[in-house]
């Protein structure tokens, strides 16, 4: 099978690959096993070393990367070079902490000796999307290979060429061969590797029914996983909300790698009292951005990743204003070659409508009403997903009440959700199952063991 990376702000193919045959995936996995073997007995800050030498590695070559990333799938060059260093700074994180959250726990049983401890499981298969190419893989990547495993990287095939510079990151930084692998694949050697004896776990990002099909593959086969499996998030403007600032948030919360990140602000619920004044402020700043070539340093928007994701956004708005609602700025594709949408905001709408009850995957905003703050919580609690959400307020009392009524997995007062190495990331509902990042992401992918000495 033939794999291509496609320019989406051109259309033209970056570079073409031929999938890999299922003896060479076997014979990668083999290899892993064996680096498993010699990996996993090393001490921690050991391992940790090589997590500082990665971000050496990454920063050295955070340009060429983010070229990569521009080139495959159209995030703005700023925001690409801005992943690879925050994936560097993740490295440091892991390196700085790892010991201390690894450390065996001392239980008093009233034995000579008892205590908790934290093993590697083995290999463990990662799939991942093609919005953020590096950041994805490298925040299971990084944990799971400082706890001891290593990792078969199965990427999405939009970004191949991202695939295989992370790859070489790892080479580049030393670490040992086979502790870190990238495989090209279609899907069905997706689900061989899934319950195969060569894995002892997988972790995916993307869609509910991608996770959905793993997890039930894992499940059969008694085999860990995490899934992240995307949001909708909530963005609660309350009554006594600095509306400007709520505005600026609102843009950049919503226009995060165009619009296509699990959390982006998404929903936009706003208090009835400020909605006329948040609405006008918002369309105004969308309107103002900057669409067009992600290699150029002032664009703050770039193409969607492919025709596919375009074509579905542009549905999801024609349909949404054939049912009433309202373009307050945007609403169209952009007439140039690639796949590019206007940043649009959208009033007056309805649960019924395709953009109220689906992820919307790109730079397009619903904005619903609120009477008060109670049916502010209950709409945003009314989506099947559990990702992030945000809550805007002068009073921090009063968001931070809020915020503990919100179900999700990420609650953010006068910010838009950002994800960060050093607090758990993850969702509940059908926004996943299990944490990434800080010390309960590193635990996800070990054996917590009970040591009882009489």
């Amino acid at each position: 099978m033939k794999i291509q990376s496609i320019n989406p702000a051109t259309g033209q193919v970056n570079k073409e690959y031929e999938s890999f045959p299922k003896e060479e995936i076997i014979s990668i996995a083999k290899s892993s096993r064996i680096a498993f073997d010699e990996w996993s007995v090393r001490d921690v800050a050991d391992r940790a070393g090589y997590l500082t030498k990665l971000a050496i590695a990454l920063r050295s070559k955070k340009e060429e990367y983010g070229k990569i990333m521009t080139l495959e799938m159209g995030k703005p060059i700023k925001q690409s070079i801005a992943e690879v260093e925050k994936c560097a700074w993740t490295a440091e994180v892991f390196a700085q902490n790892a010991v201390k959250w690894l450390e065996d726990e001392p239980v008093e049983m009233g034995m000579k000796k008892s205590y908790v401890t934290h093993e590697p499981l083995g290999v463990i298969l990662s799939i991942m999307p093609w919005n953020f190419p590096f950041w994805q893989a490298m925040r299971f990547a990084i944990p799971a290979i400082v706890a001891g495993n290593v990792s078969i990287l199965r990427h999405s095939n939009v970004v191949p060429m991202s695939s295989f510079a992370i790859e070489e990151a790892f080479r580049l930084a030393g670490f040992p061969e086979n502790v870190f692998r990238s495989v090209l694949t279609d899907h069905d050697q997706i689900k061989f590797l899934v319950k195969s004896k060569y894995t002892d776990g997988v972790s995916l990002t993307g869609s509910v029914e991608a996770g959905s099909a793993v997890g039930a593959v894992a499940g059969k086969t008694i085999k860990k996983f995490v899934l992240e499996l995307g949001g909708s998030d909530p963005f609660i403007v309350l009554d006594d909300a600095d509306v400007p600032l709520a505005c600026q948030g609102a843009t950049d919360g919503r226009l995060v790698n165009s619009g296509q990140s699990c959390i982006c602000s998404k929903r936009f619920i706003v208090v009835k009292s400020v909605a006329e004044e948040f609405t006008k402020r918002f369309a105004e700043l969308m309107s103002t951005q900057v669409v067009g070539d992600p290699m150029d340093e002032k664009t703050t928007v770039g193409p969607l990743a492919n025709k596919q994701q375009l074509d579905t956004i542009a549905s999801q708005v024609k349909e949404s204003v054939a049912m009433g609602a309202k373009v307050e700025c945007g609403g169209n594709v952009v007439n140039r070659k690639g796949f590019f949408y206007e940043p649009t905001v959208l009033s007056n709408i309805k649960p019924n409508m395709r953009v109220a009850k689906e992820e919307v995957f790109g730079p397009v905003a619903p904005i619903f009403i609120a009477k008060n703050e109670r049916e502010a919580i209950k709409l945003a609690n009314s989506s099947p997903f559990g990702l992030g959400a945000s809550v805007w307020t002068k009073d921090l009392e009063k968001g931070e009440r809020v915020a503990a009524q919100l179900q999700a997995g990420l609650t953010f007062v006068n910010s838009f959700v950002k994800s960060d190495p050093r607090i758990p990331f993850g969702g509940v509902k059908r926004s996943g199952i299990g944490r990434e990042l800080s010390r309960y992401g590193l635990l996800e992918f070990t054996n917590t063991k009970s040591v009882v000495i009489a």
